[in-house]
């Protein structure tokens, strides 16, 4: 198991990049665009930077929903390939058997 401040500071994390998601994602369309003057470019490059850092989707680390494990992360199922393995051999995910050949 992970320390839980490392967890509670993904999710910490998770909570920023939700509450500025539609802001960053303005400024971000701004700077995209290839009308937009170069005043305009940087103010919105200055507003983007005053931003939190932790409010960026790529900080945000990929866990496991149960054990919190960062490594081996299964996006499909949100577990751990470790806590997959436990709740496949389980019987809990349903369609997933283990091959046999």
């Amino acid at each position: 198991m992970p320390k839980t401040s490392a967890i509670e500071r993904n999710k910490k994390r998770i909570k920023l990049v939700e509450k500025h998601a539609v802001k960053r994602a303005e400024l971000k369309a701004i700077l995209a665009n290839a009308t937009t003057t170069d005043e305009e470019f940087f103010a919105a490059q200055k507003k983007l930077a005053k931003l939190p850092r932790n409010s960026s989707k790529v900080r945000v680390r990929n866990r496991c929903s149960l054990s919190g494990r960062p490594r081996g992360f299964h996006r499909r199922f949100g577990v751990s390939r470790i806590t997959f393995r436990e709740l496949a051999l389980a019987g809990k995910i349903p369609g997933i058997t283990k091959s046999s050949w």
